[in-house]
């Protein structure tokens, strides 16, 4: 499997963009995580999936992302655009999605630290979009590869947990974002209080 993370890592850019300062320290359905916080994970989590690609193995792929609550500089609004797009580009490697890399302190197959990668930009686009009220249209590509990887951990693990909690039961005639998100341990019907 290849996938041009590209539509997507556009997608979140310009959802991040459009980040008021004064949304910053709003909830967000990451438990523990404001705004900012996510918008860290968002940079940390692209460069360690960025270095993953490269196969250049380091502290940014292998620290593990909930070793720390993660939050952002002043320079985030250059950086984070600026990260998505050399993780897109790291991605567009051949070589990227075979034989062995890390992320998150984790070894795996290239092919599955892409789907990883994938599922992050399209789950965490839909975190940061309901923290803010900004709209929110992943990729359809990235949105499919996502559920796909996250119906496949369901099943492989004991059928209640997904990988970011416990599944969250949606209708199957649900759009296949609201499916996703299910999947990935989230209520689709999260709201910002």
């Amino acid at each position: 499997m290849t996938l041009d993370l590209g539509p997507q890592t556009r997608t979140l850019a310009r959802l991040a963009q459009a980040v008021r300062d004064d949304q910053l320290t709003d909830p967000t359905p990451c438990p523990a995580m404001a705004v900012r916080n996510l918008l860290g994970h968002l940079l940390g989590l692209s460069v360690a999936f960025r270095d993953a690609a490269r196969k250049d193995l380091g502290p940014t792929t292998n620290t593990d992302p909930a070793s720390a609550v993660p939050d952002i500089g002043p320079g985030w609004r250059e950086e984070l655009p600026k990260v998505l797009d050399e993780l897109a580009d790291a991605w567009r490697d051949p070589s990227a999605w075979t034989g062995m890399t890390r992320a998150g302190g984790v070894d795996l197959p290239g092919e599955v630290a892409g789907a990883v990668a994938i599922d992050e930009l399209v789950v965490h686009g839909w975190d940061l979009a309901r923290a803010t009220g900004l709209p929110y249209d992943p990729d359809p590509a990235a949105l499919q590869v996502s559920y796909d990887f996250l119906l496949a951990a369901t099943k492989e693990g004991d059928g209640g947990g997904g990988i970011f909690g416990p599944v969250v039961p949606v209708p199957d005639g649900a759009p296949l974002l609201d499916r996703a998100v299910g999947l990935s341990g989230r209520d689709p019907g999260w709201q910002r209080s």
